[in-house]
């Protein structure tokens, strides 16, 4: 298939955990606290070990070079990375030129110092810097988490709207049922050592 598949990926306390993610896709992920979300976000992202086989449109994620894999197969953390004292250091030089108006900030927010900004604008901007490097797949750990419910739902439409357009198979840890409503073609949810599906796609 095209798209990202998980075939009986274990870790943690997961065991065999297959599932299928077509470009343009959200398969949404929920469960307790605890469960084992981020982790098998970061076993997609070849950023832990595990059990199982992990591909993209047919190539095992073994058979590729690790930061090669992390190119096209792109993780936002609920807590965003930031290395720079400047914004824009984050970027490559043509980002300014296309920042989309969706994200509420000036066009001079490339040179702001990141210390500056509060978590929620971080999170944006993490989510901005994942797309400029045009992934195939999106693993989003909490995306809107410190978002205020305008700016959430907001954040939803652009990014919603930038998968189908691009292609991109996402992964996305809600907790939230009305965001797993709005956003989700399909949703599994963590039980124990299982995942189950409780919708799948319209």
């Amino acid at each position: 298939m095209t798209g990202l598949l998980l075939e009986d990926v274990s870790i943690g306390g997961l065991r065999e955990v297959s599932l299928a993610v077509p470009g343009g896709q959200v398969v949404c992920l929920s469960g307790p606290s605890g469960s084992g979300k981020s982790r098998l976000l970061r076993a997609v992202a070849d950023l832990e070990p595990h059990g199982g086989r992990v591909s993209l449109n047919g190539t095992d994620q073994q058979d590729v070079p690790a930061h090669q894999w992390r190119r096209q197969v792109v993780m936002v953390p609920a807590d965003s990375q930031w290395w720079f004292d400047e914004v824009g250091a984050h970027f490559p030089d043509t980002a300014g030129g296309q920042f989309p108006a969706a994200l509420g900030f000036p066009s001079e927010v490339m040179g702001w110092s990141v210390s500056r900004l509060s978590s929620g604008e971080r999170q944006r901007l993490a989510l901005w810097r994942a797309l400029v490097l045009e992934p195939e797949v999106l693993l989003l750990d909490e995306p809107t988490a410190n978002l205020d419910s305008d700016s959430t739902e907001s954040m939803e439409h652009w990014l919603s709207g930038e998968i189908r357009r691009r292609q991109i198979a996402t992964l996305w840890v809600a907790h939230d049922p009305a965001q797993i409503h709005r956003v989700a073609n399909a949703h599994y949810r963590i039980q124990g050592s299982d995942l189950e599906l409780v919708h799948g796609s319209d």
